[in-house]
């Protein structure tokens, strides 16, 4: 069985850290969340449309 690395830095996996390999490499995958590194695709949202779900 063969395992996948650290998506963030291709070390071998922890299991308390699972998908990654410490901590420090959890909080840059975060840290690219909250900096918009990441996207999911899909049509912009409109603030106003955002506003009214509320």
């Amino acid at each position: 069985m063969s395992t996948k690395p650290c998506p963030i830095c291709k070390k071998p996996r922890v299991a308390e850290f699972h998908p990654f390999c410490s901590s420090r490499c959890r909080d840059r995958d975060l840290a690219q969340w909250f900096g918009d590194g990441y996207a999911v695709p899909g049509p912009p949202a409109a603030p106003e449309d955002i506003a009214r779900e509320d």
